[in-house]
């Protein structure tokens, strides 16, 4: 039943039973033989390695995804990976990485690692994971992954065995002849050994696991967070986390009639939990164009005729996709969709109104996050939606606001800000972290998750994300939300994506400042900019000291604003500027990010007689910095 217009829905299905005495799999295995029984025939898993609405495209039914999941799963166990052992894969969106992502859970542990990331940060969460067997890409044109996995594997001596996925099966002749006589050499040492995943795979049995798996929940999976704010973290995530997901989009949002449309990159919760699970769950069929989902050459242009190839019900995206989209024009039949569903960040109000205009679909606004396994609240399908917030909480999920005061933690009144916190099936109480140091204060009462997010709950139980507290921009002591500053850029027509961030300053300790990503075609100037800033940002101090417009803005794979990549910028903009009216001529060569400091400014250009004065006129600022 897909109703859930309200909170009497939402009580509704919290009276029908207790969560707990739900009957529901307890294993990841079982889950997937459920929906094999259920759906066997029907399609599954449709991936594009091009994004052409005629290009070739391989399916999976769902009997053919659980007997290459028992496959993998049989592989894994055979290479060492026990219950509390480690699957690692880096691999960008294809077949195989679901196949990964599942049989990985049913051996073992199963851990998504972002493609995107630099060898030393893959490195370290496999080393942070104690992996044993890592997936990942044979080298391949246009794309170093391969290479960078290598590198990593070298420096985290704990993986044993490489597993290679050769995404060349999915190109036709004659690009497929050429591959192999263009695949980049891998020069890269390391002493794992190096096996063909899809022939190995190919020698297990599918039709049954060969190894007990006892019925009883347990941690399956590892996902490191995006890292918006710093390092990644390593949470956990248990299999009644991840069905709990599934059956709230089987329960919610799915049917096995529907076609769902997902450009999101598999090592991410929202695909993962949001998605996979509930297609699992609900026998629907997910559709994943390109290795690079949104980011994939074409797919903007391509993707209302892959709308119309694939008769897609339901759209999943972000705004920075939908801000894109909406500077395409609708050049296909779109009239099979049903609904969209927009998570990862705030949805600026203007472009909801474009896309509804564009394509007659209202956007439900999501929240979810990496530590909670990932659903938390949404608008409701079939009800009130507020743009611009993201709704109310799902059912079996309880949502507070929280607040430190001199008298202890309190609950904050109606439409009152202050820290959201969440308690549901998906929080891992206790051990959200692998690494126990990050679980201290992360919880309020034993039972609340801290998620670090600011916000507010309305009059009638609406969620209203304001900002994340470490997002704040302190001014002198003053708090400024940068979601003040970003509402009042995002509403000028020219632009498209804004993000907001603190830039150091020797008097103030940070001034507001705004970078600023415009529609393509637009001529718009920073001047105008900050006229627009100064007439609709109501507080004085939040409005931006300084606004630059950049070709894009740096983002993470699932399209948030990349702000520690925003800080970076700004760092180097003011340091540079204030050694250069100085007289110096030392430079910030790069900042990085240091675990214990956060970013680190290092400068070049030393000489003997710039050290006082470099000391002098950096050490006004509290920003860190060091020689390179």
């Amino acid at each position: 039943m897909r109703q859930f217009a309200g909170f009497e829905d939402r009580k509704a299905i919290e009276d029908e039973m207790p969560w707990s005495a739900r009957d529901l799999p307890t294993t990841m295995h079982d889950f997937m033989a459920d929906v094999a029984g259920r759906h066997g025939a029907r399609p599954a898993i449709t991936f594009q390695l091009q994004s052409g609405f005629k290009d070739p495209a391989k399916t999976l039914t769902w009997s053919d995804l659980h007997g290459q999941t028992t496959q993998a799963a049989n592989l894994f166990r055979e290479l060492g990976v026990g219950q509390g052992d480690v699957v690692a894969f880096v691999l960008p969106n294809c077949l195989e990485i679901a196949t990964c992502l599942i049989g990985g859970a049913i051996a073992g542990i199963a851990n998504p690692i972002n493609p995107l990331l630099d060898a030393e940060q893959i490195a370290a969460i496999l080393r942070e994971t104690k992996a044993k067997v890592l997936v990942t890409l044979k080298a391949f044109p246009k794309t170093d992954v391969a290479q960078k996995v290598a590198e990593a594997a070298r420096l985290a001596p704990n993986v044993q065995t490489i597993l290679e996925v050769d995404l060349n099966r999915y190109l036709t002749p004659p690009k497929r002849w050429i591959v192999p006589l263009i695949r980049p050499k891998n020069p890269v040492a390391h002493k794992a050994r190096v096996m063909d995943f899809a022939a190995e795979v190919a020698k297990r049995r599918a039709d049954a696991l060969t190894f007990e798996d006892p019925k009883e929940d347990r941690v399956a999976a590892y996902f490191h967070t995006g890292g918006t704010t710093g390092m990644p973290k390593v949470a956990q995530h248990t299999i009644s986390g991840m069905v709990y997901n599934g059956w709230l989009g089987e329960r919610l949002l799915f049917s096995e009639t529907d076609n769902v449309i997902c450009p999101l990159p598999l090592f991410h919760v929202f695909a993962c939990h949001v998605i996979l699970m509930a297609m699992i769950r609900s026998g629907g069929h997910v559709v994943f164009p390109t290795p690079q989902g949104y980011r994939g050459e074409g797919v903007f242009d391509n993707f209302w005729k892959l709308i119309e190839r694939w008769k897609i019900t339901f759209v999943i995206a972000v705004p920075t996709a939908i801000s894109a989209l909406m500077q395409r024009p609708v050049d296909a039949d779109v009239s099979t969709i049903q609904q969209a569903f927009s998570g990862s960040a705030p949805l600026p109000v203007e472009l909801y109104k474009r896309f509804e205009k564009a394509t007659g679909v209202a956007i439900c606004e999501g929240y979810g996050l990496t530590e909670a396994t990932c659903l938390v609240s949404i608008n409701p399908v079939h009800g009130v939606k507020k743009v611009g917030s993201v709704g109310i909480p799902f059912p079996y999920t309880e949502v507070k606001i929280l607040r430190h005061t001199p008298d202890g933690v309190v609950e904050c009144p109606t439409d009152s800000v202050g820290e959201i916190c969440v308690a549901n099936p998906g929080v891992f109480v206790g051990s959200t972290y692998t690494e126990s140091d990050k679980n201290h204060e992360l919880f309020h009462q034993d039972r609340f998750l801290r998620t670090g997010d600011l916000g507010r709950i309305d009059e009638d139980g609406y969620i209203w994300i304001t900002g994340r507290a470490k997002d704040l921009i302190i001014r002198g002591g003053h708090n400024i939300d940068p979601a003040e500053i970003e509402e009042a850029l995002a509403g000028h027509e020219a632009v498209a994506m804004v993000g907001a961030i603190g830039q150091p300053d020797a008097h103030s300790g940070e001034l507001p400042c705004a970078y600023v990503e415009l529609v393509a075609g637009s001529d718009c100037t920073v001047e105008t900019l900050m006229q627009h800033a100064r007439d609709h940002i109501h507080e004085r101090a939040a409005v931006p000291k300084y606004i630059e417009i950049l070709d894009e803005l740096p983002k993470t794979a699932v399209g948030k604003v990349f702000k520690p990549g925003l800080r970076r910028l700004a760092i180097t903009r003011v340091f540079d500027a204030a050694l250069d009216k100085a007289g110096s001529k030392v430079r910030v060569a790069e900042v990085v990010e240091d675990k214990r400091r956060g970013l680190v400014a290092r400068l070049s250009g030393r000489t003997g007689a710039d050290e006082e004065l470099v000391q002098r006129i950096l050490g006004e600022f509290t920003t860190p910095w060091d020689w390179a």
